[in-house]
């Protein structure tokens, strides 16, 4: 081989590295993180809220959809079976995290993948679910947010004998069972109602028809008063549960704003889509490096208190000072 060939084959091979090096940097620098959501509900009305607060936290973080993340939504439409399906298809498309809103959905996800980081940006008891270790150390995959609190059950029973001292039969507590986490929210109420003078009676829905079942029997035996736990079935009938409380003229609290904005009478605890906007960060961190199970799950410190004047006025209850003062929001 000539010295002059020797040069030009050598310069060749130099190019070639050159150039393989250069493409595999521009596809390292082209490739988008891509971002799973799934929900159990329709993606309709206030749901839709809790996907564009997401996005908004990411907006926030420097992230801008369609060229530096993709978001891959999937809604179960209120069918739980779907959940597991919709969670399978996300890891087929090989997503960098998974953000499962509520419980149901963070157990599909699970199921569906030990590798790939979950983040919850809403959740009942994440350990008492068997999703987490620990709030402090979640270990596996999965961290993200909880919307419990030890003193909230018993906030919001307060705050109904407030509002309605009248109360003397127990305050039935309207729950769906076979949603994942609303064991430890009913066993909240329930283990704090004795402190503050009161009894609870559990009212079970699993879906619309139980719900028109439980309805009707409130027509024929009316409590004192309802305490709503949300869930997707409950939020997405809230509009029938807030009408049926105002005819049958029963003071009710709820568990977020989006029933007192609709006509209920108060609700007291942390704004979901604030949480979701939250959850971005954990977002943010895990695809910048860190490991889902070192990032402790935060808890609510900020609730929120909504009070419907209009409606406490047509059941005809006088809105104690001490509780307007406290209000977050007013509806007049």
């Amino acid at each position: 081989m000539t010295r002059r060939n020797f040069v030009a084959r050598l310069g060749g091979a130099l190019l070639a590295a050159a150039l393989a090096g250069h493409g595999l940097a521009q596809s390292q620098q082209a490739r988008i993180p891509r971002v799973g959501f799934l929900h159990p509900a329709i993606p309709q009305n206030n749901f839709l809220a809790s996907i564009e607060s997401l996005r908004q936290g990411l907006h926030e973080l420097g992230y801008d959809e369609g060229r530096t993340i993709v978001l891959e939504t999937r809604w179960a439409e209120g069918k739980l079976e779907r959940l597991p399906g919709l969670a399978a298809e996300l890891v087929r498309l090989k997503v960098d995290v998974i953000v499962a809103f509520s419980s149901p959905a963070v157990l599909a996800a699970k199921d569906a993948t030990q590798t790939i980081p979950i983040v919850m940006p809403v959740s009942s008891d994440p350990v008492a679910d068997g999703l987490v270790k620990s709030l402090a150390r979640p270990g596996g995959n999965i961290t993200g947010l909880s919307m419990m609190a030890p003193e909230l059950g018993e906030k919001r029973l307060q705050i109904l004998k407030e509002v309605a001292p009248q109360i003397s039969r127990p305050v039935a507590v309207m729950w769906n069972p076979a949603y994942t986490g609303m064991v430890a929210r009913f066993r909240e109420a329930q283990r704090t109602a004795p402190k503050i003078g009161l009894e609870v009676k559990s009212v079970e829905v699993r879906d619309s028809r139980e719900l028109e079942s439980a309805l009707d029997a409130f027509a024929h035996g009316r409590p004192d008063a309802l305490l709503l736990l949300a869930d997707p079935l409950t939020s997405s009938q809230r509009l029938r549960i807030v009408e049926f409380a105002a005819e049958a003229r029963i003071p009710a609290i709820y568990e977020t704003r989006l029933f007192a904005e609709d006509g209920g009478l108060i609700s007291y605890g942390p704004n979901p889509n604030e949480l979701c906007r939250r959850a971005a960060t954990y977002v943010d961190k895990i695809l910048k490096g860190a490991r889902p199970g070192d990032l402790p799950i935060e808890q609510p410190s900020r609730f929120e208190l909504v009070v419907n004047l209009k409606t406490a006025k047509a059941l005809g209850l006088a809105i104690p000072r001490s509780i307007l003062v406290q209000a977050d929001k007013v509806i007049e």
